[in-house]
């Protein structure tokens, strides 16, 4: 038998035996569709409760059935009877769903050059009522083509009444449009999908009544970089402001078929939002545009999961990712429901999201179990260091400020460095010895890297991440790093600061030298930024780890700082 394309998930058996018949008609060449064809197709569409395509050449010959919309069905180029991006590729789509063709439907009949798009919209209150395939239970038809305009290069018909829509003539229409669309010259091989592993991505940021434009624009340019950090592309971006996210698609509807344009003039086959959002969020919005769309969270996991190299940062990272999707299974549609329906499907089993659930949750008991033995054996490393009655500081910050490379220059280490966002997930202790300045005497501590922060640190990583915090908690004391090379330097300290507070971390605030705020890059940064730091903040230190510039002091204010942070109370 012929394949069924597209989600077959939940599907009756009985359901796709009669979608691979389908496959037996032959429709006749000079129409579109013919009356009993479409009224078979909305019948099944209706009993399925899934929209439903059909693929048919100019022999009448049904080449795909598949369940989904148009632009989740799309054929392969190479499944296309005609190559040359100057013709139509001899393939029109007859589709059944609820709604007139939208921008991501149309956008696929541009990309696979199809002769025509035929959208059926039934009477869904037909679907009530199984096995009614009177012709009343299409409610109109829409007829969409090509044309060579490069904004809006297709054409939708006014609805048709089926009785109308089965009298047209195909074959004078596609040789009329298809006549028009050769002369002028216009070629929709930009609008195809390039076949490529790396993700190309479409930025869309919304800007809501609770952020500045300052701190949304920062925000943008930080999902930019963590986008490249993860290995993907930015092809563009979409922006959008409005009170609050809308509750199905975070933006409003004009916007989502802007996106959908842009995604597919662009080539971009992924979305980013720069916001987390719900799994029914996005559901709504991969099924309208009909390509994947990921949140922050999700690129910042990702970069997590490329970056873990040790058995334990892989270990939090897999843990960060399962707590991530628990709570998104629900809304995950149709496909997490029974795997099939009626006699013998019934009954004590359970559904396959109740599965997935379970099995997660297991998983997650596991790991939680593995951190919480990480926790311990990190605790009893940190118990024979404090035996030592060394002093230990840890070094936190943004993001990307420097900390890995102030350490190798501090204390001789080789931790990986480079100008990439959390290039460091696992905690790394060195042993720095530092000498009074009148003295002479050798005073040694301890410098322990950590994972870099950054605004709105996802909860998942914190509570993955514990074992690899604590190292934080337990510090006697803090150096704080900031890059005064970026421009949102200002915001980068207090969002660390607002990460340090949620882990209740911050030593005690009467100890004011118990956390010391060093700023980095200083050669990089121009006299007036320099100048405003050092009005704002004028116990910190100013350094340029790179180039050595500040380091003297920075060593002997260290020793001020675990001074005041050890003081008996």
């Amino acid at each position: 038998m012929e394949k069924v394309y597209g989600n077959t998930q939940g599907i009756r058996s009985s359901h796709l035996k009669q979608l691979q018949q389908l496959y037996e008609q032959r429709q006749p060449g000079d129409r579109f569709v013919t009356s009993e064809f479409a009224q078979q197709l909305t019948a099944l569409s209706l009993e399925t409760h899934h929209p439903l395509c059909s693929y048919i050449n100019r022999r009448g010959q049904i080449v795909r059935i598949a369940i989904g919309t148009p632009a989740q069905t799309q054929l392969a180029a190479s499944e296309l009877p005609r190559q040359s991006a100057e013709r139509l590729s001899g393939i029109h789509c007859v589709a059944v769903q609820p709604t007139p063709p939208d921008a991501a439907s149309l956008l696929a009949m541009v990309r696979q050059r199809l002769d025509a798009l035929v959208i059926l919209i039934p009477n869904e209150t037909d679907g009530k009522r199984p096995g009614n395939h009177n012709p009343a239970s299409i409610k109109e038809a829409y007829l969409a083509h090509l044309v060579s305009d490069l904004k809006t290069p297709w054409a939708v018909s006014p609805p048709f009444k089926l009785e109308d829509l089965v009298e047209q003539d195909s074959i004078d229409w596609v040789d009329e449009w298809e006549t028009e669309f050769q002369e002028s010259g216009f070629a929709a091989l930009q609008f195809q999908q390039i076949e490529s592993d790396d993700d190309r991505v479409l930025l869309v940021g919304l800007m809501t009544d609770d952020l500045t434009e300052q701190r949304f624009h920062d925000g943008l340019a930080e999902l930019t970089r963590l986008v490249e950090t993860a290995g993907g592309e930015v092809v563009g971006t979409v922006q959008q402001k409005r009170s609050r996210p809308h509750p199905q698609t975070v933006v409003g509807q004009g916007k989502v078929e802007e996106i959908t344009l842009q995604a597919q003039t662009l080539n971009a086959n992924l979305i980013a939002f720069d916001r987390d959002i719900s799994a029914s969020q996005s559901r709504n919005l991969e099924e309208q545009i009909g390509i994947r769309v990921v949140d922050r969270t999700q690129v910042i996991l990702d970069i997590f999961a490329q970056r873990a190299q040790s058995q334990a940062g892989k270990l939090q990272v897999e843990l960060a990712q399962m707590e991530y999707l628990l709570p998104r299974l629900r809304g995950r549609g149709r496909e997490m429901s029974r795997l099939g329906a009626g006699i013998g499907t019934r009954g004590p089993g359970e559904t396959r999201l109740e599965v997935e659930r379970r099995t997660i949750q297991q998983r997650i008991s596991h790991l939680q179990h593995e951190v919480n033995q990480l926790q311990a054996h990190r605790s009893r490393q940190r118990q024979q260091r404090q035996q030592q009655d060394i002093p230990t500081v840890a070094l936190v910050g943004y993001t990307n400020a420097g900390k890995s490379t102030l350490l190798n220059v501090l204390t001789q280490a080789e931790v990986y460095v480079a100008d990439q966002l959390f290039a460091t997930l696992d905690p790394t202790t060195r042993r720095l010895t530092i000498s009074e300045p009148l003295s002479q005497e050798q005073r040694p501590l301890l410098l322990t890297d950590t994972v870099g922060f950054i605004h709105e640190l996802p909860p998942a990583l914190i509570d993955a991440f514990r074992a690899t915090l604590e190292e934080v908690t337990e510090a006697d004391a803090l150096l704080h790093v900031i890059d005064l090379s970026h421009p949102a330097w200002e915001s980068h300290i207090h969002s660390v600061e607002a990460v340090l507070a949620d882990l209740s971390t911050l030593p005690d605030p009467n100890l004011p030298m118990s956390t010391l705020l060093v700023f980095n890059k200083l050669d990089q940064v121009d006299s007036e930024t320099l100048a405003i730091a050092q009005q704002q903040y004028p116990q910190s230190v100013f350094i340029s780890a790179t180039k050595g510039l500040g380091l003297d002091t920075l060593r002997q204010r260290l020793l001020q700082l675990i001074d005041h942070a050890t003081i008996p109370v």
